[in-house]
């Protein structure tokens, strides 16, 4: 799945953040480190590229050409970390055919770091999902389902935290409600435990016990309602020590990051970029002596 040049001229976006009263990254010190993140979410099993006649979504996307988006990246820099926001399966004939084991596969030839569960993932039921397992080289981190009752119970994390040239970060994950979502024969007993309590209990957790450098949730939540649904939005608004949120559900195609401001007033971070592998999130975090200085956030269209 390798082609020998990297995508050029990609319509990204940039968003050049300022995150802790600094503004400017044109100075860069020697000390300076940059974590990468790669994200996506709402795959739906879209393997390959669309076709030429596909209208706007034509010749975009196809897991070969993200393979060659994320080598080039992480040649550039190897301190990069691959997530997904969930909702792996479902769209294409390929999740007809294999249940989702095909996608498995080829997301662990990506090396991906980890994920996490949306509602389409229980397409095939939790022991669909379940026996999909063994096919993924990577965690599902699942922090606010309580698969206690049920065949998934101790097959996810709670969260997981990566050292990347000396920066902790911490990750946890977060499902929407599947009642009134998914059909109750599919889900089981799976439990949906409210997201705020549990993102307030996981980003403390992970900032100050397990001194995370950087806090990312990966979200399956949506990014924003005009009700009383928890979004990512209200989420950030919510929470006081989560640095970015990493969001799916609502195929919410953002040109940029949008910052929220916080309960303690400090800025978060939010992107999703669409679905079905027309894009890939990128976010470089800039730190000095463990303290973020600065971010850039690009959307690379895969083609």
């Amino acid at each position: 799945m390798k082609r020998k040049e990297f995508i050029k001229g990609t319509a990204a976006t940039t968003a050049l953040l300022s995150l802790g009263g600094i503004t400017s990254l044109a100075f860069k010190p020697e000390n300076r480190k940059k974590i990468t993140i790669l994200h996506t979410n709402d795959v739906h099993s879209h393997i390959e590229a669309f076709k030429p006649d596909a209208g706007r979504n034509a010749n975009l996307g196809g897991i070969a050409r993200r393979a060659t988006i994320i080598e080039n990246i992480r040649r550039e820099n190897p301190n990069t970390l691959l997530l997904d926001a969930g909702d792996i399966f479902q769209g294409t004939p390929y999740f007809n055919f294999y249940g989702g084991e095909l996608e498995f596969k080829l997301m662990s030839m990506l090396k991906y770091d980890a994920a996490t569960i949306g509602n389409h993932d229980f397409d095939n039921g939790i022991e669909g999902l379940y026996a999909q397992l063994p096919h993924a080289q990577f965690p599902f981190i699942s922090s606010n389902y309580d698969f206690s009752n049920t065949i998934m119970d101790g097959k996810t994390k709670d969260y997981k935290t990566f050292e990347k040239d000396g920066i902790k970060i911490g990750v946890f994950g977060l499902g929407i409600e599947l009642d009134g979502l998914v059909g109750k024969k599919l889900y089981k007993e799976t439990q949906y435990l409210d997201p705020i309590e549990i993102a307030t209990d996981m980003s403390q957790k992970l900032k100050h016990e397990k001194n995370c450098d950087l806090v990312i949730c990966l979200s399956h939540l949506g990014f924003k309602y005009n009700g009383k649904q928890i979004s990512d939005v209200k989420l950030a608004q919510a929470t006081q020590d989560i640095d970015l949120i990493i969001g799916g559900h609502t195929h919410t195609f953002l040109e940029k990051p949008a910052i929220i401001t916080n309960k303690a007033g400090e800025k978060v971070l939010i992107n999703q970029v669409g679905c079905y592998g027309l894009y890939l999130g990128k976010l470089d975090f800039y730190f000095e002596n463990k303290k973020k200085t600065g971010a850039e956030g690009v959307k690379i269209s895969v083609k």
